[in-house]
């Protein structure tokens, strides 16, 4: 595990190949939480860069305070692609990168992650031939009724250079055939953007507080996945493990509802009584939360990497994960939606042992990412 994070921290020199100008894109609000540490980075080196908005979950206006949460400069380009069915919100994402793209000609286009965001940006960069390069390249779910999994899929295969955040992500890539000298591990930029935005989660923000609750006493849930909440069995589900982990366990079942959980719970007539329903939290106040719970239940790719960043036990309300590391080192297991076995999971994920190794890196992805563009270039 430790191999995979061996690239050397300086800058790699190859005489023919330098980069000019990188362009960030991003559209959804876990994208710009891990590019924050690259966007750092590049200011920090003072690489040449802009940053795309599409404005896949929200518009730029909508962001502009979570921009100035994290200390971050403001997007130079937004596109308010908005919501809407999949091939719609793609095609009117790839038109709009593409408007940019050739007014404004990066040397590079940069995307992280496995959103139509990503699958957009990507296409739009590779028909230009402008060099893509893929963050959080090579995870694999192996399951393509989720759309996640065909972006992820597409994306690194469009692309030129990929950054895999563990040596079994890049296995996946290298046994599609991509070819070896186009992957680097590099760590996961979760670890960045968890141990940065902590330090200012703890000076901004008094969520403990304000939901009431104290360090290790309580259980943390987030829900959010078409296939759990727009489905009523598997919701059902989720509710009535969460009330019998909160009595079993006698803490509060804190749940910060995503809009769209919320909408099913009262169009389903579901009952969830027994849980401590809270309004939507901003992503420092959440980190936090995250930092001092017992048990953190959900459906999240990127809360499963928190978690175990943080040390803190997860259960996952699925049955498949992109993130097996987790499930290695033994900070996370897999649950699914059936109430019986999230509370045994929840039992025994409370017994385990918190001492595990974290498999995503050192906290410095962003740095070796930064430093391969800048001495690898893609401009021959």
């Amino acid at each position: 595990m430790v191999q995979a994070f061996l690239l050397p921290l300086f800058i790699l020199q190859t005489p023919t190949f330098r980069v000019i100008m990188i362009c960030l894109v991003l559209g959804t609000r876990p994208e710009i939480i891990k590019l924050s540490p690259l966007i750092r980075e590049c200011g920090r080196l003072e690489v040449p860069y802009f940053i795309l908005h599409t404005g896949q979950h929200y518009s730029y206006e909508m962001d502009r305070v979570f921009f100035e949460d994290l200390e971050l400069p403001v997007p130079q380009f937004n596109l308010d692609a908005g919501s809407g069915l999949h091939g719609a919100q793609t095609g009117k994402i790839l038109a709009g990168a593409e408007r940019v793209f050739l007014e404004h000609r990066p040397d590079a286009v940069l995307v992280q992650g496995d959103t139509n965001t990503v699958l957009a940006g990507a296409l739009a960069a590779c028909k230009l031939h402008v060099p893509v390069c893929h963050v959080e390249a090579g995870l694999r779910s192996f399951d393509r009724r989720m759309p996640e999994e065909i972006n992820r899929i597409v994306a690194d295969h469009v692309s030129d250079l990929l950054f895999a955040p563990t040596e079994t992500a890049a296995g996946h890539l290298r046994r599609e055939g991509i070819p070896g000298e186009k992957i680097f591990v590099t760590g996961n930029t979760v670890v960045d953007a968890v141990y940065q935005n902590l330090e200012i989660a703890r000076k901004k923000t008094g969520v403990m507080d304000r939901v009431g609750t104290k360090e290790g006493e309580f259980i943390l849930v987030t829900a959010h996945r078409a296939e759990n909440v727009d489905e009523r069995g598997r919701l059902a589900g989720i509710l009535e493990g969460l009330v019998a982990v909160g009595v079993e366990t006698g803490m509060p079942v804190i749940f910060p509802v995503h809009p769209r959980t919320a909408k099913m719970i009262r169009e389903f007539g579901l009952d969830a009584r027994g849980i401590r329903i809270v309004p939507p939290l901003g992503y420092l106040e959440f980190l936090l939360l995250e930092s001092k719970a017992a048990l953190i239940l959900t459906d999240s790719g990127g809360i499963q990497e928190e978690a175990c960043v943080l040390g803190v036990p997860c259960v996952t309300l699925r049955e498949n994960t992109e993130r097996p590391e987790t499930l290695e080192v033994g900070s996370n297991v897999l649950a699914g939606t059936n109430p019986t076995t999230i509370l045994e999971s929840a039992r025994e994920m409370r017994s385990r042992d918190r001492r595990w190794e974290n498999p995503y890196g050192d906290g410095r992805a962003g740095r070796r990412i930064v430093e391969v563009l800048v001495g690898k270039g893609l401009i021959a």
